[in-house]
């Protein structure tokens, strides 16, 4: 296949390439604001996200076009950070539709990103694609407008794919290495009530859904486990497959405090994310992973 991925250097990008340079057959091309060293079936192209360039003549022929551009929201949600975090998904995203609008021969598969948290936070019901309830706070509104960009859009002839993605979690990067460490330091108590649900998916299982993707039908698709925990839990089994013998509890008003001092916000910890993959199972997807306690660090 022809592959190309806008935002490939990022943790999920460099998953992604990792996964799909192994078929010697496939081809792929990065689109980055970093330039970088072509290597073997994998081209680096310099774009800015925002304005045309020598890149788009590469999207012509595209199996796959797969769009993870955004600024992390691991940060402070100050207004500079809120406008950047706005405007690096609306901006990409409204020049990638244009661009696959005019081409002669579009991707026949075109991935949008967004993530689970645009579903508000909740202890008590599933958030599924078909019955999820989108909430009205900041980070669930920027999911919105996300996706509002992308479904603007018209593509007749390339099948359109949103993916709502939970956290992610391995060994290569992302939350779980802090959280490891944390938990060796002794920090790895209930982080706020520790009633609030994390749902996930594990890096092997986020590569082979969007792998499967590529050969469905157009739509929204949640990329999480069907069995989401709670923190407590959660945190529990850290600390046992770390073998570390205590935990010290993290109250709300503390990861307040350290959210400030790390520059990045609490709720990424706090809010309860209780989401199912309804879509992905009735498709026939088979999870590697379907629980935490199963998950080998």
């Amino acid at each position: 296949m022809k592959i190309v991925i806008a935002g490939g250097t990022g943790y999920l990008g460099k998953l992604l390439t990792s996964h799909f340079k192994r078929d010697q057959k496939n081809q792929i091309y990065i689109l980055s604001r970093k330039q970088n060293v072509n290597r073997g079936n994998v081209s680096y192209l310099k774009w800015d996200g925002k304005t045309e360039g020598y890149w788009l003549a590469f999207l012509e022929g595209t199996d796959v076009l797969i769009n993870l551009v955004g600024k992390s929201v691991n940060c402070r949600y100050t207004i500079s950070n809120k406008a950047k975090i706005y405007s690096s998904r609306i901006e990409s995203t409204t020049l990638l539709c244009k661009i696959v609008q005019q081409l002669e021969f579009p991707p026949r598969v075109f991935i949008q990103t967004s993530s689970a948290t645009i579903y508000r936070s909740s202890e008590d019901k599933f958030m599924t694609e078909k019955n999820g309830e989108i909430g009205a706070d900041f980070s669930m509104d920027v999911c919105k407008k996300w996706e509002t960009v992308f479904n603007a859009y018209h593509l007749p002839r390339t099948n359109k794919i949103i993916t709502r993605t939970s956290i992610v979690l391995g060994n290569n990067g992302g939350a779980l290495p802090i959280i490891k460490r944390l938990s060796k330091f002794g920090f790895g108590g209930k982080q706020g009530s520790g009633k609030q649900f994390i749902s996930f998916i594990t890096e092997k299982d986020y590569v082979k859904a969007i792998e499967f993707l590529i050969n469905q039908e157009s739509g929204i698709y949640n990329l999480c486990v069907p069995n989401p925990i709670r923190n407590k839990e959660f945190q529990k089994i850290v600390r046992e497959k770390l073998r570390c013998f205590f935990g010290i509890p993290t109250p709300k008003f503390v990861l307040n405090l350290g959210a400030i001092f790390i520059g990045t916000e609490s709720e990424l910890i706090l809010k309860s994310r209780k989401v199912y993959p309804e879509k992905l199972l009735e498709k026939g997807f088979n999870f590697t992973t379907n629980n935490f306690s199963s998950f080998v660090f």
